[in-house]
């Protein structure tokens, strides 16, 4: 997925209308010579994994004696009707259900993103567990009658943070990203050494659903190394990935994101015919398929909720049908930024991608069915052949007690609770820290203290945004466009205090190569460099909030200004549901049940819930803590429906 959207046409060339209309035709001939037309009914869903035990030939293209084009698995006529749900958005009891609602509905293939940064968080340290748990994944997949296209990058974009790439790659800053620069490709090589094997089993030549892997991501719109892409599908390829490969643009990024022995596919807003034709210019000899039909688009905080009209879905989706044309939707289901793993972009400033990624996609952001899903269902079983399975019953949601936060500590009073700080002359970004196995911290927040004995005037240098504070009274705000305030003169020796916020990664363009976080650079007063700093790691990790059990909380007052951790428990009876957090009563934070991080809220919209998942629930009690930056809210309300204001 890019971070941007390309809706525009390819122009002909001014002297070539002839040829222009010689492809037109020959596009026409090629869509209609695979075309399973309404009239002679293709069931594109009879192929299952557990229905083709003997394996020889995996998912190939096929051009017959008459010219026609076509998918073929196991040598039968294949059509990819695919819908990508990502498993580290969704909570893993809840996979089945997501997965179970995209066959009824269809389809016949779930694509994934396989994301660098959370499997590998930590350099040499690899979690594939819980939410993380691919192989289980991609195995229940199979158990319910889906193939599987899995994308694992190492780029992904995807709206995640750095576009999926653990951010201590940043320590180097030598090291260029996306390249076969050393430290780069050696990275990758011992990620793909970790992951590839986990995968192996899984591919459809072994028994497994995974019919196709891509390769990298949308390259054609980075184009930083020619032999990058090369490079990417022989680490593939030599570690025993055999299934068909396959890369993944846009029409402008086709031709220089392509490479031999891949297929090239494209991702499209629309049913765009130019940008068919220019596929088929580059690739006469291969089947279109659409790797990304986007269903929506993700929402930026402080902009609108984005949304796409149920009708124009199934008309560009009869169109693939109609010319046959395989494709994947994206989103399917878009799930849930949890805790702090949403990417950013970049439009002429720093603009984060909310903790809801509803996407406006054919599943809402909790799984409830839409107006598209209808729609596309109504349209696969008119098309199909076979009947499409029964409707899954919706995960029930309910409203709980509000929530009342009756305890409080200041963010200072957290400091002794939090992992030891670091001690430096001078201050580093998150990611230079020298913590977590010299691997920096990824996500969260950091505090920079140093004490000072004058007044004046504050530079500073920071990413993404910073509250100031002398002692423990706020006195301002920096971000990336604010460098500097005047700070008042004093009498003693005092504190100087900077929170800084990673408020997410950007996770598309070649801005990725200089995203760190933090001070980045000296802390000066009157050009007076600050020096010996205490530099304290807010991460926000189960661990932090284990400890903070010991702390003794105190009554919270009725108004509270700056940033404080308060304290509630909602009670969810014997049975826990999916709910919603209401936080229209607060400003900025985020918000932690029983531990886990759901993720940031903020008062400018579009999002004002926070999806809570039942699973995530223990019968009866459970503790929420909610960090505010701002001022204190009042009581948190629950809700059965999110809210995102469009």
């Amino acid at each position: 997925m890019g971070g941007v959207r390309n809706t525009r046409g390819l122009s002909s060339p001014a002297n070539g209308s002839l040829i222009a209309q010689e492809v037109c035709s020959s596009l026409y001939a090629l869509c209609t010579s695979f075309l399973f037309s309404l009239q002679s009914r293709f069931s594109w869903s009879r192929l299952t994994p557990s229905k083709l035990k003997d394996r020889t030939v995996g998912l190939n293209t096929e051009n017959n004696a008459q010219g026609k084009l076509y998918f073929t698995l196991e040598g039968h006529k294949f059509m990819i009707v695919g819908g990508s749900i990502h498993y580290f958005r969704v909570p893993r009891e809840h996979w089945k259900d997501r997965l179970l609602k995209l066959q009824a509905c269809g389809f016949n293939t779930v694509t994934t993103y396989i994301p660098w940064n959370l499997h590998e968080e930590e350099k040499g340290t690899f979690d594939f567990s819980e939410i993380l748990d691919l192989e289980a994944y991609v195995s229940l997949a199979a158990t319910i009658g889906l193939w599987v296209i899995l994308r694992p990058g190492p780029y992904i974009c995807a709206e995640v943070d750095l576009g999926g790439l653990p951010s201590w790659l940043l320590r180097y800053p030598e090291s260029q990203l996306r390249t076969t620069h050393h430290e780069f490709i050696e990275a990758v090589d011992k990620y793909f050494d970790h992951l590839i094997p986990r995968i192996l089993h899984l591919q459809y030549l072994h028994g497994g659903p995974v019919i196709a892997v891509q390769i990298e991501n949308e390259y054609g719109s980075f184009s930083k190394d020619s032999d990058y892409m090369e490079y990417i599908k022989e680490a593939l390829l030599k570690r025993g990935i055999v299934e068909l490969l396959l890369t993944s643009d846009n029409d402008e990024g086709i031709q220089t994101g392509s490479v031999k022995g891949a297929l090239t596919t494209i991702n499209v807003p629309s049913f765009k015919r130019d940008s068919f034709i220019k596929l088929h210019q580059m690739q006469n000899d291969k089947p279109i398929m659409v790797m990304e039909y986007w269903t929506g688009w993700y929402d930026t905080w402080g902009q609108k909720h984005n949304v796409k009209s149920a009708d124009e879905i199934r008309y560009t989706v009869s169109r693939f049908i109609k010319y046959g044309i395989s494709f994947n939707m994206y989103m399917f289901h878009g799930g849930t930024n949890f805790g702090f793993i949403n990417g950013a972009l970049y439009y002429n400033e720093h603009l984060s991608v909310v903790t809801s990624y509803d996407y406006d996609a054919v599943l809402t952001e909790a799984g409830d069915y839409t107006e598209k899903y209808f729609k596309l269902r109504k349209l696969f079983a008119s098309a199909s052949a076979g009947s499409l399975p029964r409707l899954p019953h919706l995960i029930p949601k309910t409203e709980y007690p509000p929530v009342v936060l009756s305890f409080y500590l200041t963010l200072f009073d957290i400091l002794p609770y939090l992992n030891k700080p670091v001690m430096l002359s001078s201050p580093v970004t998150m990611e230079n820290l020298p913590i977590n196995n010299d691997s920096g911290q990824p996500f969260g927040l950091v505090l920079y203290e140093t004490s000072i004995c004058s007044g004046g005037y504050l530079h500073a240098s920071v990413h993404d945004t910073a509250q100031v504070f002398l002692n423990d009274t706020s006195i301002g705000y920096l971000d990336e466009n604010t460098y500097g305030l005047t700070i008042p003169e004093i009498q003693d020796c005092q504190p100087l205090r900077i929170l800084v916020e990673n408020q997410g990664r950007i996770n598309y363009s070649r801005k990725i190569q200089n995203e760190w976080k933090g001070l980045d650079g000296d802390v000066s007063i009157n050009d007076t460099l600050l020096k010996n700093f205490t530099i304290y790691s807010l991460d926000m990790k189960m661990s932090f909030f284990k400890r903070l059990r010991s702390a003794t909380w105190r009554l919270a007052p009725e108004y509270y200004l700056g940033p404080a951790f308060y304290q509630g428990t909602l009670k969810a009876g014997s049975s826990p549901k999916d709910t919603f957090l209401d936080l229209s009563k607060w400003h900025y934070g985020f918000v932690f049940i029983n531990g886990r991080n759901l993720g940031r809220y903020q008062d400018i919209g579009p999002q004002r819930t926070l999806y809570l998942p039942g699973p995530w629930l223990h019968p009866e009690d459970n503790e929420i803590i909610v960090f505010e930056k701002i001022k204190k809210g009042f009581y948190i309300p629950t809700t059965s429906k999110p809210q995102l204001q469009g």
